[in-house]
């Protein structure tokens, strides 16, 4: 019988703990800054690469802790199992809000809504532009829009 592996284990994680134990493996800021999505082996066995996922604008700064990220992940593992870091980079869009570390927005009523929106349209007027104005309106709905009651 052929034995069904874990998602984890599929991914190149002997162990699950780097990937639900992240945040205390790595302290809350720089679990915030990336995740651990692959752990590859090379074919000499000389240590793995992880490869984790961050943003564009933190990569630059993960780039330069990568040592750091490195001899905080094999303290966990109580061996040099990694040997490299490789960083892959996408938009914030496609990672989803936990990954970033970001609180939901805060729930507001329609009643604050309703505010929200008429002093988006006052602030909008300032401007002589319609296509402005008009942008302006669009950005603030979808602003307020984030806020579900």
């Amino acid at each position: 019988m052929a034995q069904i592996k874990s998602p984890a284990e599929r991914r190149g994680f002997a162990e699950a703990r780097l990937v639900t134990h992240w945040r205390e493996i790595m302290g809350p800021e720089m679990a915030e800054l990336a995740r651990p999505v692959k752990l590859s082996h090379g074919r000499e066995g000389f240590g793995a690469t992880l490869i984790l996922l961050t943003t564009g604008a933190m990569a630059p700064i993960l780039e330069m802790r990568k040592e750091e990220i490195r001899a905080k992940v094999n303290a966990a593992y109580g061996y040099n199992a990694v040997s490299k870091i490789s960083l892959t980079q996408t938009a914030a869009h496609h990672l989803p809000a936990a990954f970033l570390g970001a609180n939901p927005a805060p729930e507001i009523s329609a009643a604050e809504k309703a505010a929200l929106r008429a002093k988006a349209d006052r602030a909008a007027q300032n401007f002589e532009d319609a296509g402005l104005r008009d942008a302006l309106a669009r950005l603030a709905e979808r602003v307020i829009s984030k806020h579900t009651t």
